[in-house]
């Protein structure tokens, strides 16, 4: 379970690794259940990536992997063209990460946009590492 306190700490090592690269996101953390558990919009965040950090998110959720991973499945000659138009629609780009606890049961995602999109990853990646500091 993602508590509210640990959102917390997800969002603020997010937004600290953004402001390190000088970047402004969105940053969406997600429970296991897709549902909003904390979320930030970054002075300067594009506005239409608000909506692309929350799908990152809840397609990591739904899937227990990387989206870009869930890519890899999306793309021409890949095992499921046509994926990333199921469940309402997922986003397959780098940028949302599953939130796995201390014994690796996934209890949430993190999804990020804003940036490039290794830019996303990397801030992603940051902030998931905060489940573990």
């Amino acid at each position: 379970m993602v508590s509210s306190d640990t959102a917390r700490k997800i969002i603020a090592a997010g937004e600290g690794r953004a402001k390190e690269i000088g970047v402004p996101v969105n940053i969406a953390v997600l429970d296991a259940g897709t549902q909003l558990k904390a979320f930030v919009r970054m002075d300067g965040a594009l506005i239409g990536s608000i909506d692309i950090a929350l799908g990152k998110a809840r397609t990591a959720a739904l899937f227990s992997m990387p989206t870009e991973a869930i890519g890899e499945f999306c793309k021409p000659g890949g095992t499921s063209p046509g994926l990333e138009q199921t469940n309402g629609g997922l986003v397959v780009f780098a940028g949302g990460l599953p939130l796995v606890d201390a014994v690796g049961s996934v209890i949430g995602a993190v999804g990020v946009s804003g940036g490039a999109v290794a830019q996303d990853l990397d801030i992603a990646t940051a902030a998931a590492a905060a489940l573990t500091h």
